[in-house]
């Protein structure tokens, strides 16, 4: 009997010692999350600095950049009546460029609608029609094609603006698309 006891006994003391090391002295392994872009970074609580775009950066040297897409901004319009292919909100472009796209035949007149470029100080850097690539007499979508050039001294933020062609001058019937770009070379 006193032979079980000194089993038990020396049984509880291996029981408490592997208790006390598993739970003081084992080492502790973190895996990190994987960092893979800006979003990540940020959940791994990691610094951000910066602004527009923010920059977030990793203990290794690695900087992640905020990816910021500019808006859209519809006057009166929507993308179910135009839609712009080329160039895309937030291009960097030269100074010579192509717009394309689609556009309902109501955004026409005469088979075209008029396109500007407006610096960052909203002055009109250049001003061209777009033309329908089709019969433009209709309720559907019509490919259109613009060229574009910018003055050469210019460089820097722009707005891309397309414009409803209003032949009848009443304002209500305005409508536009217009979006960011940047002219660097």
């Amino acid at each position: 009997m006193e032979n079980n006891k000194a089993v038990f006994i020396i049984i509880g003391i291996a029981g408490v010692a592997s208790l006390i090391w598993f739970f003081f002295f084992r080492t502790h392994v973190v895996v990190a999350p994987a960092i893979t872009s800006f979003e990540t970074c940020v959940e791994a609580g990691l610094p951000v600095s910066g602004q527009n775009p923010r920059q977030c950066k990793t203990s290794d040297g690695r900087t992640f950049a905020e990816e910021i897409i500019p808006e859209i901004t519809y006057k009166n319009s929507s993308a179910d009546l135009v839609v712009v292919s080329l160039p895309y909100p937030g291009a960097v472009s030269g100074k010579v460029f192509s717009v394309t796209g689609k556009a309902r035949g109501s955004w026409y007149f005469e088979g075209s609608f008029p396109i500007q470029v407006l610096d960052k100080n909203g002055k009109v850097l250049a001003s061209v029609p777009a033309k329908a690539n089709g019969e433009w007499m209709t309720s559907e979508f019509v490919p259109f094609t613009a060229e574009i050039s910018i003055p050469e001294s210019y460089t820097g933020e722009a707005t891309l603006v397309l414009i409803k062609d209003n032949p009848s001058d009443m304002r209500q019937y305005d409508a536009s698309v217009s979006f960011p770009i940047t002219i660097e070379y």
